[in-house]
C-alpha cells in the first residue's frame, strides 16, 4: 500500500510487506559483499608484457598522487565510507529493533543512515567501471577480477534491500512508548503543524522545544533560507560548469604523443569509435544531467519567487527528478579515476586525470546540495498567495 499527497500526487508513505528478518539478511549480505569488493582487485590490464592491477582504492590513490586530494576524498567517501556507514547503521538498528524496548539512540543512528543514503553511490560506480572497461578495450588487454563480480552482486543486493525496507514501520517502532509522540490524530489537533524532514512525523511547532520528538531533528514550517541558499549553490555550480567543460578531464599519452580531452571531446571520441550506446550514456550523465539540474533548479527558483501558478504538479515532479538524477553525473569521475590507476605504462601509454574533473565534481556536489536545500512547498505557497491576492479573498489554490 502507499499514501499519496492529494494535491501533488507525490508518494508520502510506501508500506512494505517484507519482515525485518528479510531486511537484516539483505543488509548483512551487502556488508559481506562490500568486504570482498574492498579487499580484492577489480581489473587487471596488460600490454607489452607489463601487468597492472587496480582495486577499489587504486583510483583515489592515483588522484592523490597527482595532487587531487579533494577529489580522492570524495571518491572514497561515496564508494566506501557512505555505503559502509549506511549499511552498518541500518543493520545495527534492525537488530536492536527486535528488542522489547529499543534504546533511544537508535533514532539518531537511523537518521544518520537515512542522510547517508543519497551519498552512497555504489550503483553509479558500477556504470563508471563499465565505461572504463569499454574504453580500455582498444588500448590494452583487460581482465575482470573478483572485485567486479562482488561489485555487481553488491549493487543488486543494495537496491533489493532499499526497496524492501519499511522505513515508516521502523520509525513507528522506534517511537513506540514515547508519550511525546502523538500517533493518533483524533486525540488532539495540532495548532501549528510541521513535518519532520528526517522521519516524517508531523508535530506541533507551538511546543517549548521546536525539535522532532521522535528523531530530535530541528523542525521548521519550511526549510530555512531555501531560496537564498539554493540560488547561491546553483550559481556556484553554474560558474564551475564553465571550467569543467573547458579544461581537460583526462589526457591519453600513447608512444609520447597525446592531447588533452574534455568531457565533450570524450563523447566525440566514442562516436568516432562507433560506441554509440556508450557515447549516449556519457553524454547523458556528464552533459545533459548537469544542464538539466541547473536549468530545472533555476525554473523552480524563478517560479517560486514570481508565484507562477501553472504546472505546479509538473514542477514538483521536476524537483524529485532533479534530486534523484544528480548523483549519476559521478559516472565520469569514477571512470577517470579508474583509467588513471589502470593505464600507467610509461612511454607506451598513460592516462592522466585532468583539472577539469575537479571542477566537474564540484558541479555535481553543489547541485546535489542545492536540491537538498530547495523546498518544493514554497512553489505552492507562492502560487496560493498570488491567487488569494488576485481574487481578493482566501479561496484555496485549485490545480487541475
Amino acid at each position: 500500500m502507499r499514501a499519496q499527497c492529494a494535491r501533488c500526487r507525490i508518494t508520502l508513505v510506501s508500506v512494505s510487506s517484507h519482515p525485518l528478518n528479510h531486511s537484516i539478511a539483505l543488509t548483512l549480505a551487502a556488508l559481506m559483499l562490500m568486504v570482498v569488493m574492498c579487499t580484492t582487485t577489480l581489473m587487471s590490464v596488460q600490454t607489452a608484457g607489463i601487468l597492472l592491477h587496480a582495486g577499489l582504492f587504486s583510483g583515489p590513490e592515483e588522484l592523490a598522487r597527482r595532487g587531487m586530494d579533494g577529489l580522492a576524498i570524495v571518491v572514497i567517501f561515496v564508494t566506501v565510507l557512505a555505503p559502509a556507514g549506511k549499511l552498518l547503521s541500518t543493520l545495527y538498528v534492525l537488530i536492536r529493533l527486535r528488542e522489547a524496548a529499543p534504546p533511544r539512540h537508535l533514532r539518531r543512528v537511523f537518521a544518520l543512515a537515512e542522510k547517508l543514503r543519497p551519498w552512497s553511490m555504489i550503483e553509479v560506480f558500477v556504470l563508471g567501471v563499465f565505461v572504463a572497461y569499454v574504453k580500455l578495450g582498444d588500448l590494452v588487454h583487460i581482465v575482470l577480477d573478483t572485485g567486479v563480480y562482488a561489485l555487481l552482486a553488491l549493487t543488486v543486493v543494495i537496491i533489493w534491500a532499499d526497496t524492501s525496507i519499511d522505513r515508516e514501520l521502523i520509525w513507528e517502532r522506534l517511537g513506540r512508548g514515547d508519550a511525546r509522540i502523538r500517533l493518533d490524530p483524533q486525540r488532539s489537533s495540532l495548532g501549528d503543524p510541521a513535518g519532520c524532514e528526517t522521519c516524517g512525523l508531523v508535530s506541533d511547532l507551538r511546543g517549548e522545544h521546536q525539535r522532532c520528538p521522535r528523531c530530535n531533528s530541528a523542525l521548521h514550517p519550511r526549510k530555512p533560507g531555501s531560496l537564498s541558499r539554493t540560488w547561491a549553490l546553483t550559481i556556484a555550480a553554474a560558474v564551475l560548469y564553465i571550467p569543467a567543460n573547458y579544461f581537460p578531464v583526462l589526457t591519453v599519452v600513447q608512444l609520447g604523443a597525446g592531447a588533452p580531452s574534455t568531457i565533450l571531446g570524450g563523447v566525440e571520441e566514442l562516436l568516432e569509435s562507433h560506441m554509440y550506446p556508450l557515447a549516449a550514456l556519457v553524454f547523458f550523465a556528464s552533459i545533459a544531467v548537469p544542464m538539466l539540474k541547473l536549468v530545472g533548479l533555476s525554473i523552480m527558483l524563478i517560479s517560486a519567487q514570481t508565484g507562477h501558478t501553472a504546472w505546479l504538479r509538473d514542477r514538483t515532479r521536476l524537483y524529485y527528478v532533479v534530486r534523484w538524477v544528480g548523483r549519476w553525473s559521478m559516472i565520469d569521475i569514477f571512470m577517470e579515476a579508474l583509467l588513471g590507476a589502470l593505464v600507467r605504462f610509461g612511454a607506451l601509454v598513460t592516462i592522466e586525470p585532468g583539472i577539469g574533473a575537479v571542477a566537474f565534481c564540484g558541479v555535481v556536489i553543489l547541485t546535489m546540495f542545492a536540491a537538498e536545500t530547495f523546498d518544493p512547498r514554497i512553489m505552492w505557497d507562492a502560487a496560493a498567495a498570488r491567487t488569494k491576492t488576485a481574487a481578493g479573498q482566501g479561496s484555496p489554490l485549485r490545480v487541475s
